[in-house]
Formats: C-alpha cells, sequence, structure tokens
C-alpha cells in the first residue's frame, strides 16, 4: 500500500513544491564552488531526479557557528519550510567553542523548529582532533545526545566518505570539491527521503 511519502514521490511536478530549509555553514553554502555545483543545488537535483517535487532553501553562511545559525533561523522560517537538514558545528570545532555553548544553541534551533512541527535531519560534525579527546568526544556527544533525546534523523557526520580525502576537496583541504559535493549527496539522500516522508505524514494525534 502506497504511503505518504510514495504519494509526494509520485505528485512531483504537480503543486506547489516541498520547501526543506537546510541550515549551515559553508559546507552547505557551496564555498568555492560555481553556483550550481554547492550542496543545496545538487541535492536538489538529487531529490528531483527521485521524484520529489522539492525546493531547497540555502541556510548555509561561511562561517556560521551553531549560535550564528540560531540567530538567524526566525528569517530563515518566513520560507515556511516543511522539513529542515540542519548541518552547523564545523566552525564551533575548529574555533574550539565551548561546548555547552554550542549545545544550548543546538537546542535552541531545535526548540523553534519543534514548535514549527518541522522534522530534522541532524548531520553531526566531529571536532579537530588537536583540540584533544576529551573536548572531542564532548563535542560529537552533543550531535549524538540530541538526536538521541529528540528522536532525530541523524548522520554522524556530515562529511563522512569526504574529509580527509584529497580527490574530494578543495585545495584548502576542508572544503569539498565537486565531486566532493557528489558524495556528500549520495550519502544524504536516502536520509533526506525519509526526512521527507517524515514531513509528508499526518501530524500524529
Amino acid at each position: 500500500m502506497a504511503g505518504a511519502g510514495s504519494a509526494l514521490a509520485q505528485g512531483a511536478g504537480s503543486g506547489a513544491p516541498t520547501t526543506l530549509l537546510a541550515l549551515g555553514d559553508s559546507l552547505t553554502a557551496g564555498y568555492g564552488l560555481p553556483q550550481d555545483q554547492g550542496f543545496v543545488p545538487r541535492l536538489q537535483a538529487a531529490l528531483r531526479a527521485k521524484g520529489r517535487n522539492v525546493r531547497v532553501v540555502n541556510g548555509g553562511v561561511s562561517g556560521d557557528t551553531m549560535a550564528g545559525g540560531l540567530s538567524r533561523l526566525d528569517w530563515l522560517l518566513a520560507e515556511n519550510p516543511r522539513a529542515a537538514i540542519l548541518a552547523l558545528g564545523a566552525n564551533d570545532g575548529l574555533r574550539g567553542l565551548p561546548v555547552p555553548r554550542m549545545a544550548q544553541a543546538l537546542d535552541g534551533i531545535l526548540d523553534r523548529l519543534a514548535a514549527r512541527r518541522i522534522p530534522v535531519l541532524l548531520a553531526g560534525m566531529f571536532a579537530p582532533p588537536n583540540l584533544g579527546a576529551d573536548y572531542g568526544r564532548a563535542f560529537h556527544a552533543v550531535f549524538t545526545e540530541a538526536a538521541a533525546k529528540r528522536n532525530l534523523l541523524f548522520m554522524p557526520f556530515f562529511l563522512d566518505g569526504v574529509a580527509g580525502e584529497r580527490a574530494l576537496n578543495q585545495a584548502d583541504g576542508i572544503h569539498p570539491n565537486a565531486r566532493g559535493v557528489e558524495e556528500m549527496v549520495r550519502r544524504i539522500l536516502p536520509l533526506t527521503e525519509d526526512l521527507l516522508d517524515r514531513a509528508a505524514a499526518p501530524p500524529a494525534g
């Protein structure tokens, strides 16, 4: 029997598209890439190739932290997203910012999205190893604990399969190149489809 997600896929091309917010930093914004090769346009193209009538809003700002994302969220919610991918934290780690501050900002973002009944796919991040094992464990635990507590769809590492791969990154070794973006999209696509299915399902209760 076809579910809500199947109906959404079959209805692609008819009616208004589902708006998906991608809230993030330079990794989401497409830093260093032509406009059509960044994460957001490539994810939108991949979803449409799957029959999904989706508009992905680029909520990525280079250099942004979790707190920065929280400060911008109300403005982005004016786009009326039905679902959200949250991919912040890389700059918190690069700057060695206090983990409790990042956790507080993450909770603020998730609270606001929950209040709007917007389902979330949380994309986690790891801290640079030079900050030490204790910091690294506490940093990543912020993501894993939030995902478990709130029953979120969860990708433990946004750069899974891309980080550290020279052929998939730009010269800075941090930002993915076009091939790296394609790998990111390939890995997150199944979870994003699950996210859209959650958004299409009738509200519980």
